[in-house]
C-alpha cells in the first residue's frame, strides 16, 4: 500500500512503471504488472485468455473498480478511440483525401490514394531507360 498514490477516482502506482506505462514490480523474483495483482486480489483469479482493460485508460492505476477482465479482441476494441494509429487515416501522406474517385481498395482490403498512384507510376515513365538497339548493346 506505500506504493500507492490516492489522486481522485485513482489509485496510481508509484512503484516502478514498464515503458509502456504499467506498474510493475517483482514478486519471488519474478516481474508482475501491478493492475494485474491488484484485480488478482481484490476480484480473484483473470480467466485463461483473457487481459485486464483500465476502464479509466489510466495505465498506472491498480484501482480494481477501474478493471476490468476482456478479451483481447474487446480490449483492442475499446482503446481503439483513444490511440491514434489504430483509427483508418482519411489522407494519404501527401495529403490527399482517401475518399471518392480518389480512393481505391486493393487486395486484402488495402486503401490506395489513386492521385498518388498516378505521380508514381508518371515518374516511373519518366525515369524508365530507353531501349537500345541489339547491336549497340553487344557493341
Amino acid at each position: 500500500m506505500e506504493r500507492i498514490s490516492v489522486e481522485g477516482e485513482c489509485w496510481f502506482w508509484t512503484g516502478t512503471i514498464n515503458p509502456k506505462g504499467y506498474g510493475s514490480l517483482s514478486v519471488r523474483g519474478r516481474c508482475n504488472l501491478a493492475h494485474r495483482l491488484s484485480y488478482e486480489a481484490f476480484c480473484g483469479p483473470i480467466g485463461d485468455g483473457l487481459q485486464i482493460d483500465h476502464l479509466c485508460r489510466n495505465r498506472a492505476c491498480i484501482n480494481p473498480d477501474h478493471l476490468e477482465a476482456v478479451t483481447a479482441s474487446e480490449n483492442c476494441k475499446r482503446a481503439a478511440p483513444f490511440h491514434p494509429g489504430s483509427r483508418p487515416r482519411t489522407h494519404c501522406l501527401r495529403g490527399h483525401e482517401f475518399a471518392g474517385d480518389n480512393l481505391f481498395v486493393g487486395r486484402g482490403g488495402k486503401r490506395y490514394c489513386r492521385a498518388c498512384c498516378r505521380i508514381r507510376e508518371a515518374s516511373r515513365r519518366h525515369y524508365r531507360p530507353t531501349k537500345q538497339p541489339q547491336a549497340e548493346r553487344a557493341a
